[in-house]
C-alpha cells in the first residue's frame, strides 16, 4: 500500500542546489516551484532547470507549481515539464474556474492519454466559492488546497480564525468529489515551530490531512501532529475488532455507538498508524 503523504516540500526551481537537498530531506513529496518563490527575471532560468533535473526520474515524487494559469508564465511551463519521466504531479497555481483544469487536462494530456494528476490551489476568495466545481472539473485532478497567502491579503483577513470558513469550505468540496482529504497551506515562519505544532493541530480538528513546508525543519513537526496517537491507534483498533465480529451498528463497552462511519474512519486512522 503507498503511504498516505502528509508532508510536501517546497524548493525554489532556480537554485538547483536547494531542491536537490529537498530531494533528500524525507518529504514525502517535493514541489519544485516555478512561481512565487522565483523572481521574475530568472522565470526561464528556473523552468529550463526543473526541465533538465525531471528527465530523469526522481527518488521521491515531485510535482511541479507552475505560473499563473491567466498569466503569459504557464503555457510555455506546461509545455516544457508535463510529459518528462521525473514529474509525479502538476500543482496549477490561483485556479478559479473547473474550466482552467478542463483546459490544463486536455493540453496536458499526451496522445496515448495518462494526463498527469493536477492540484488545484485556491488563493482567492471566487476560488474559494468554487471548489466544489473545481473539485469535481475533470478525473485528472487528484486535489486541491488553499493557498492561504494570497487569500488572506484577497479578503482582508488579519486573523487566523478568519480564514476557518474557507478551510471547512475546501475540506468538504474535497470530500464531496471524492478527494483526499486537503493539506494545509504553509506556515510562513521557519523559526516558530510552536506555532507550526499548535496551527497544525487545529487544521487537523477542521479536517486536513498533512501540510505543505517551506523548509525542511518543518517536516518532523508536521508529520508528528498528523499521525494518529497511540490512544487513538488503541481505540481504532478497538472498533475495528469490534466490527469484525458484530454486523452492523452496535456499543462498545464503553458505551460509544459504533457503525460503518465509524468503522470507516478507524480503518483510516490505523492506515495512518503504519507509518510510525
Amino acid at each position: 500500500m503507498t503511504p498516505v503523504p502528509l508532508t510536501w516540500l517546497y524548493a525554489p526551481g532556480d537554485r538547483p542546489a536547494v531542491v536537490a537537498k529537498a530531494l533528500t530531506a524525507g518529504a514525502d513529496v517535493v514541489v519544485i516551484d516555478l512561481e512565487d518563490a522565483v523572481a521574475p527575471d530568472r522565470k526561464e532560468q528556473a523552468r529550463a532547470a526543473t526541465a533538465e533535473l525531471l528527465a530523469e526520474p526522481q527518488p521521491v515524487p515531485v510535482h511541479v507549481r507552475v505560473n499563473a494559469l491567466d498569466g503569459p508564465l504557464a503555457a510555455g511551463d506546461l509545455e516544457a515539464v508535463a510529459g518528462l519521466p521525473g514529474v509525479s504531479g502538476l500543482r496549477l497555481p490561483k485556479v478559479t474556474t473547473a474550466e482552467q483544469i478542463v483546459r490544463v487536462a486536455r493540453a496536458t494530456a499526451p496522445a496515448d492519454g495518462g494526463t498527469p494528476p493536477l492540484y488545484a490551489l485556491l488563493e482567492s476568495a471566487l476560488g474559494v466559492e468554487q471548489a466544489y466545481a473545481i473539485a469535481s472539473a475533470h478525473p485528472a485532478l487528484r486535489g486541491i488546497t488553499l493557498g492561504e497567502a494570497d487569500l488572506r491579503a484577497d479578503l482582508g483577513v488579519r486573523e487566523e480564525a478568519g480564514l476557518d470558513w474557507s478551510r471547512s469550505r475546501v475540506v468538504v468540496a474535497a470530500r464531496a468529489a471524492g478527494l483526499a482529504p486537503p493539506p494545509q497551506s504553509v506556515h510562513p515562519d521557519i523559526r516558530d515551530l510552536e506555532g507550526l505544532a499548535a496551527s497544525c493541530a487545529h487544521g487537523r480538528t477542521l479536517g486536513f490531512l498533512g501540510r505543505a513546508a517551506i523548509h525542511p525543519r518543518q517536516l518532523p513537526i508536521i508529520e508528528r501532529s498528523y499521525l494518529p496517537t497511540e490512544q487513538e491507534i488503541e481505540q481504532a483498533e478497538t472498533i475495528v475488532k469490534a466490527a469484525t465480529r458484530e454486523q452492523g451498528a452496535q456499543a462498545l463497552p464503553d458505551g460509544r455507538f459504533v457503525d460503518a462511519a465509524v468503522v470507516a474512519a478507524a480503518q483510516r486512522t490505523l492506515s495512518l498508524a503504519q507509518r510510525r
